[in-house]
């Protein structure tokens, strides 16, 4: 590699020619970590990845823990860019102590979680996954699911992808009500409550918060007891959010009708995924593995928008709007 093109180490999966050719008309290179194309790059080892960071200023990184003891290992690395727009795995004290920049790719999932989100709620209340498997069975006997039509939905949280759910449900001629820290009195069609009644009247409850202190289990044990009987808890936002072990709880009383889960505590706390294979198991769980914003179209539009930044931060250039998180240069 000539001294003059600028080496940007990739961990994520699925990263597209057209991403690697815009960093190449950058004068970057894109170079792949060995890991197969569909790999989450969680597991790779410290050792090997200090190997991998020899020599790189730019880092487009998946799901990896991005440790101050990575990034003051290699002070060269100038700029952390996540493939997604959540970054609580990166310690971004730690980057901006170091000079380093962190960005994310805002605004390239949001279609694909919004229709994962609507996939799962419309998946649950139909029992598609049982029916499913009565009719792999042997079983045709039609099972009674209930209508997403005329209902009310609860959505924790209200960026950008919780707004795009909104409109998603507009068609489906029911309540949305909204508990946030930041309402947005413009946009039409919602209704922002405090979080206790948005539990008491929503039949679906969907997460669409950051994780952080004061949203760890925002939905836990007593929120779940506050719900109505029947209902059904969607989460394709973090893991965290939602305490799991009470989630399971609740399913097995009977008091939660359904849920559609696309994140784990798991992903976070192997102690716990034993938790996170009994809900998996369970006919009335529809689980995905963190995939809400893996469609391809998703994946592209993360890759060119990371890239946008790796470059934006190595020559100075503007970034890509909502991308930058800290920047300690």
């Amino acid at each position: 590699m000539a001294s003059s093109v600028r080496k940007v180490l990739i961990t994520t999966r699925l990263f597209d020619d057209a991403a690697a050719r815009f960093l190449a008309a950058h004068d970057c290179e894109a170079v792949p970590c060995g890991l197969p194309p569909d790999a989450l790059d969680t597991p790779i080892p410290d050792a090997e990845l200090h190997a991998l960071l020899d020599g790189a200023r730019g880092w487009i990184v998946g799901m990896r823990n991005v440790t101050r003891d990575v990034l003051a290992a290699h002070p060269q690395l100038t700029v952390i860019a996540r493939r997604g727009v959540g970054y609580d795995q990166v310690d971004v004290a730690a980057a901006r102590d170091l000079g380093r920049v962190v960005t994310i790719a805002s605004g390239a999932n949001d279609p694909a979680v919004a229709d994962h989100t609507l996939a799962l709620i419309l998946a649950v209340l139909r029992r598609l996954r049982e029916s499913t498997a009565a009719i792999s069975a042997g079983s045709w006997k039609v099972l009674s699911g209930a209508d997403l039509t005329g209902k009310t939905v609860g959505l924790v949280g209200f960026g950008r992808i919780g707004r795009a759910v909104a409109r998603r449900l507009a068609g489906f001629e029911g309540r949305v009500l909204v508990a946030t820290r930041t309402p947005d009195p413009a946009f039409p069609g919602v209704s922002y409550v405090a979080l206790p009644d948005l539990l008491a009247q929503s039949d679906v409850v969907s997460l669409h918060a950051p994780l952080g202190p004061e949203t760890e289990h925002v939905i836990d044990a007593a929120a779940l007891g506050a719900m109505k009987p029947g209902a059904i808890v969607v989460n394709t936002s973090r893991g965290g959010l939602v305490d799991d072990r009470a989630l399971l709880a609740a399913l097995q009383a009977g008091h939660i009708g359904g849920a559609g889960l696309d994140v784990f505590e798991a992903e976070r706390d192997p102690a716990l995924q034993g938790i996170a294979d009994a809900l998996a198991a369970r006919p009335d769980v529809v689980a995905t593995a963190h995939a809400a914003g893996s469609s391809r179209e998703a994946l592209a539009r993360g890759n060119l928008i990371s890239a946008q930044c790796v470059v934006a931060a190595l020559d100075g250039l503007p970034f890509p709007a909502g991308c930058l998180i800290a920047d300690g240069r």
